[in-house]
């Protein structure tokens, strides 16, 4: 892949998760606790864990956090958003690595590092270490939506290698 492509490419899986990302808070979700999201850009985040290079991956990371908190959130939400997603790719990338874990699995583990990244920030921001007992509630919702989120990619990754010239 030449560096036009690249670059092309990763902007392109770049605005997907942004347009996920809106969606996502688009839509009603009453079912999950206060400060949980479906996170469905982290679809296009695991996709890229498994198809590119990890530094690609971590700049599509990097670069739809910072947008999205440029749009809506400001440095609190890029604080919460960046110490999560951090924190989540760093435990994917580990856990990936090992060749041990399936995708749903590593997936499944990205999605509670990502709440134990934002209840970090959350404590460093409020001096209140009390705040990391919320990860008995938000801990399931991330295990349950990072899996959810590592069948899809599943799904995707199966569907696109029938394209030959997609890998």
């Amino acid at each position: 892949m030449n560096n036009t492509h690249r670059l092309t490419y990763l902007s392109l899986l770049t605005a997907i998760s942004l347009s996920l990302f809106v969606l996502e808070g688009l839509l009603p979700v009453p079912f999950l606790a206060p400060g949980a999201k479906l996170g469905l850009a982290n679809i296009v985040t695991v996709f890229a864990l498994y198809t590119l290079r990890a530094r690609d991956a971590l700049a599509v990371i990097c670069v739809r956090i910072a947008l999205a908190s440029l749009f809506g959130g400001g440095p609190t939400v890029f604080f919460y958003s960046i110490a999560g997603g951090l924190l989540s790719f760093a435990a994917m990338y580990a856990l990936k690595k090992t060749g041990r874990f399936s995708l749903p699995a590593v997936s499944a583990a990205g999605g509670f590092f990502h709440h134990i990244g934002q209840l970090a920030a959350a404590i460093i921001m409020s001096g209140t270490p009390g705040l990391l007992t919320y990860l008995a509630i938000l801990g399931p919702v991330g295990l349950t939506t990072g899996l959810a989120t590592g069948w899809m990619v599943t799904l995707i990754c199966k569907r696109l290698t029938s394209f030959p010239s997609f890998y």
